[in-house]
């Protein structure tokens, strides 16, 4: 009985010896890869696992809005709402070549608007292929970022490094994140690690410093006409310090700052501030974010750690225990073996036969020939001493 259930035990060991292998070296890699079907949520939130819309606020801004067809200058608070959505039948039809199986295909939309009357300021929308490894921007050759707010696919970019989101297992260390308004991929340095909202994250900075923005002549005409009177073109002049606090498992964003200024600086006259605002992610984005992330984190960490651990673990125990219950059970098979043979009943020899052995306890019977006639004689006695012999 101990024999097979042993036997058992080590087969069982075995399997989840086996299942640890294949979930950490097959299953876990592939949930630390973006899916195809992420959706975004509906006004409810759902379905779950969906992504949901971010929104950062900015108060006291100084920014510069078109108002009847003319460039101004405005203050207020200005609230910026960025949307992801992935794109799943793009990703089928559009990832062909080697970004087959290797990248997804995601949209963007980026709106900001004055909280006052809800009107918008700028707005922007994109298209870009995103790696599902290192969640870093691929080359693909329909990808385009469009500021007019036509969403002109004609409007074509490269994106370069991490966009909306930094890679799973993020490390310490400096990555390239892409801005906007430069359009091109820019060092964003580990910076250290801070909690947010009882969530450990890592946080990183990039310092943009003040640089010419790439700006049509015709846009420039008319902010000197607009905000310089005297100035007949200029120059745009941006600079940026971002802040990104990203959870390091599930790799996703839980806080954002951005301290944007924008200035014109007309060829006559003194600069004009077109935007000067710090913009931070509210509350209740935080919270989600942090939810989110949090989500994420504790799948990948079941699949990756937790469940090949405790497989492992109780399959080196079931091999042990079966293991030793097989031997055990052998052993007391081979003992009982012995017992039965030792008290079997010894069987009686064949009559007329002694046992054999050098030792008996019968008495040998007495011969019978004693006084056989045949050449058997009975010593005389001999005669007394000096007792004449008789004859």
């Amino acid at each position: 009985m101990k024999a097979r259930l042993g036997a058992a035990l080590f087969g069982i060991g075995v399997l989840s010896l086996a299942l640890a292998a294949g979930t950490a070296f097959y299953v876990a890699p592939s949930v630390t890869k973006l899916p195809y079907d992420l959706t975004f949520c509906n006004a409810q939130g759902k379905p779950d696992g969906c992504l949901k819309a971010s929104v950062a606020v900015a108060d006291n801004a100084t920014f510069m809005q078109v108002l009847d067809n003319k460039p101004t200058i405005q203050r207020g608070t200005l609230e910026a709402t960025t949307e992801v959505v992935p794109q799943a039948s793009t990703t089928e039809k559009e990832m062909t070549g080697d970004l087959k199986g290797e990248a997804v295909v995601w949209d963007a939309y980026g709106t900001v608007v004055r909280t006052d009357d809800k009107s918008t300021v700028s707005q922007y929308a994109a298209e870009l292929a995103l790696d599902r490894v290192t969640a870093e921007a691929r080359k693909w050759d329909k990808q385009y970022l469009d500021t007019d707010g036509d969403a002109s696919k004609e409007d074509f970019v490269t994106f370069e490094g991490q966009t909306y989101k930094f890679p799973f297992r993020t490390e310490r260390k400096d990555y390239r994140y892409f801005d906007r308004d430069l359009r091109a991929a820019l060092p964003i340095k580990f910076d250290g690690t801070e909690q947010v909202n009882g969530t450990d994250a890592y946080r990183f900075v990039q310092v943009i410093e003040e640089t010419e923005l790439a700006t049509p002549e015709g846009s420039l005409s008319a902010l000197a006409g607009a905000l310089a009177p005297g100035a007949t073109t200029g120059k745009v002049t941006y600079s940026n310090t971002r802040t990104i606090w990203v959870e390091p498992v599930s790799g996703n964003f839980v806080k954002v700052r951005e301290q944007q200024k924008k200035t014109f600086v007309p060829d006559q006259g003194g600069t004009v501030a077109l935007l000067d605002a710090d913009f931070v992610y509210t509350d209740d984005t935080i919270a989600n974010s942090v939810k989110s992330a949090g989500e994420t984190r504790d799948k990948l960490q079941l699949i990756g750690r937790n469940l090949p651990i405790g497989l492992a673990v109780f399959g080196a125990l079931a091999l042990l225990v079966g293991l030793w219950l097989m031997l055990s059970g052998r052993r007391a098979a081979a003992v009982g073996a012995r017992h039965r043979a030792d008290d079997a009943p010894v069987e009686d020899s064949p009559a007329g036969e002694p046992e054999a052995g050098p030792l008996t306890d019968e008495i040998p019977p007495a011969t019978t020939n004693w006084k056989s006639d045949e050449a058997a004689t009975v010593p005389s006695q001999r005669p007394v001493a000096d007792e004449p012999e008789q004859r």
